[in-house]
């Protein structure tokens, strides 16, 4: 795999908007780490040792028993899945754990984001077209 300059750019760009001082991407035979301004390096590390995946935990619940359905990436979140289309969820829709409820694009991939939770949407929180933080708030929703 090979990543064009205006790429690397992009890249670099959600590094410099998010609150992280480093990022650290290795997929397809491609490593790329990069190290905010002012950033202390980490010293090489030994390839850690494989981790069990745990299921996810249950969604935090937010004021007045809403739940927060909140960003599993880092990346631009997109509520419909193109442009000119309708939203995958709007306030007051029903949504199941495995409801999509919106895109996040790192890196030109698309990936999907669940709410995770059983309920109705009470409000979405995340802008169309903006980047979002890992954990960051997408929308609320009223759980069962």
């Amino acid at each position: 795999m090979t990543l064009t300059r205006a790429e690397v750019d992009r890249i670099i760009a959600l590094l410099e908007g998010s609150r992280f001082d480093r990022l650290s991407l290795e997929m397809d035979g491609l490593k790329l780490d990069l190290v905010r301004s002012g950033a202390t390096p980490s010293a090489p590390r030994a390839a850690p040792p494989p981790v069990e995946i745990a299921p996810p935990p249950p969604p935090p619940v937010a004021r007045d028993g809403l739940v927060e359905v909140k960003s599993p990436l880092l990346g631009i979140y997109y509520r419909a899945p193109r442009p000119g289309e309708p939203p995958f969820v709007e306030v007051g829709a029903r949504v199941e754990p495995d409801t999509i409820i919106g895109i996040i694009e790192v890196m030109k991939l698309m990936n999907t984001a669940r709410a995770g939770v059983t309920g109705e949407v009470v409000e979405i929180v995340a802008a169309n077209g903006e980047m979002v933080e890992h954990g960051e708030t997408l929308l609320l929703v009223r759980p069962d």
